[in-house]
């Protein structure tokens, strides 16, 4: 794979971790319930920590993407850092889905007075495409494993 490939994937990666940064830092500001709370009140918010909280597993996500297009530049795609690094990514996948379904049981249940299907089809979808890249994370773990399986076992014969 050429440089240029993976240097464009790594800005990609970099944007978007930028603009969802910058989305968790504007967002409450602008949320319903804030709109009359000063900046600190806005941020001790404990559904807004619990976002703050819940997006970690992303941001982690993010960086294992990150490292792995490094592997690739190395030469080092095909490692048995590179299967650790895809499985870590699965479960930053996996933790953001748990952490999604928790929040949909808040809001369904336990937020009274608001229109709870918006959030509740955002959270679907966000569970969904984050399940899509577990299970592809999952395969190309299974591939990368074999692969180094393969290699070892040609390393070893004379």
């Amino acid at each position: 794979m050429k440089k240029s490939s993976t240097f464009f994937l790594k800005v990609v990666i970099l944007l978007i971790a930028i603009g969802v940064l910058a989305g968790l830092i504007w967002f409450p500001q602008t949320e319903g319930r804030a709109a009359h709370l000063d900046l600190i009140s806005i941020y001790t918010d404990p559904f807004i920590i619990y976002i703050y909280i819940a997006s970690t597993p992303f941001f982690v996500g993010l960086y294992h993407a990150f490292k792995l297009l490094n592997f690739i530049d190395a030469n080092k795609a095909f490692s048995q850092v590179a299967v650790n690094t895809l499985k870590n990514m699965k479960f930053a996948s996996l933790s953001l889905i748990g952490f999604i379904a928790l929040a949909e049981i808040y809001i369904r249940f336990f937020a009274h007075g608001d229109d709870p299907a918006g959030p509740t089809m955002l959270g679907i979808c966000m569970a969904l495409a984050f399940g899509v890249i577990a299970t592809t994370t999952s395969v190309f773990q299974k591939l990368f494993q074999n692969a180094v399986d393969i290699k070892s076992e040609n390393d070893l014969t004379v």
